[in-house]
């Protein structure tokens, strides 16, 4: 974890309450997705997992949450001249996770450009400031991982990997929270992603996209110090092409 923040940064003006705020404001118009477990893989990682499943959301995936806020928040005058709007991953999810399972002792989620992660960071140690919070990403798409490293934004150039969501770099905004409050990134190869992408269809019965099977894809390969520990997990997303499955010949 990075203690300062580098200078020249803006400093984000999200917390607790503001994310409370876009819950209620947005909880009509979203699903209250499940958590679900399964012992199976708990025993794969050695951790008891809670799987918040926001691959079942209407349009398959966690961003139907910030994009819903972000059009409710705007004045009618605003609003009656359209929107148009675009997401590489940013849309962050609430509290719900934490309502379900209250006594958790950390969470993963997937880190392209931040977003979630970030979210997720502010939201949990806003309840819970002895939480840890862990971001996980490909091995071939690592920028998280470098830039928390040595305390700066390092681009991300040429990212290789089959997760596409978690292809884009991180932003400034995303990287003031991550350096502050996320305690680590795990890094993971496209061969566990793929094996993660299967164990959720066989374990848990759940489509899942590649990105979204990551976090569980490190925990596997022992990439994330949470052996023993009571784990969420946020599931980002399922849109998959199921005529493309990536361990079909």
């Amino acid at each position: 974890m990075i203690e300062a923040v580098p200078a020249g940064l803006i400093d984000v003006a999200v917390d607790l309450a503001a994310i409370r705020t876009a819950h209620e404001r947005i909880r009509p118009h979203i699903r209250r997705t499940p958590v679900l477990t399964s012992p199976a893989l708990d025993a794969a990682v050695g951790a008891k997992l809670f799987f918040k499943c926001e691959n079942l959301q209407q349009i398959g995936a966690f961003k139907a949450r910030g994009a819903c806020n972000a059009v409710r928040s705007l004045s009618e005058s605003d609003a009656a001249r359209g929107v148009v709007t675009h997401s590489s991953g940013n849309h962050g999810a609430a509290l719900e996770l934490l309502e379900d399972v209250p006594d958790l002792d950390a969470i993963v989620t997937p880190v392209g450009g931040g977003g979630l992660l970030s979210g997720t960071a502010i939201a949990a140690k806003g309840l819970n400031p002895t939480i840890r919070i862990f971001g996980a990403e490909p091995a071939g798409a690592d920028d998280a991982f470098h830039s928390l490293l040595s305390g700066h934004i390092v681009p991300q150039t040429n990212p290789r990997t089959i997760a596409d969501g978690l292809r884009s770099s991180l932003g400034e905004k995303t990287f003031v929270v991550l350096a502050r409050m996320v305690d680590g990134i795990g890094t993971t190869s496209e061969e566990a992603i793929v094996r993660a992408m299967r164990l959720m269809w066989e374990k848990v019965k759940l489509v899942v996209e590649p990105s979204s099977a990551v976090p569980l894809a490190a925990m596997l390969e022992n990439k994330l110090p949470t052996a023993g520990m009571r784990v969420g997990i946020i599931i980002s997303g399922g849109n998959v092409d199921l005529n493309r499955l990536p361990w079909q010949s």
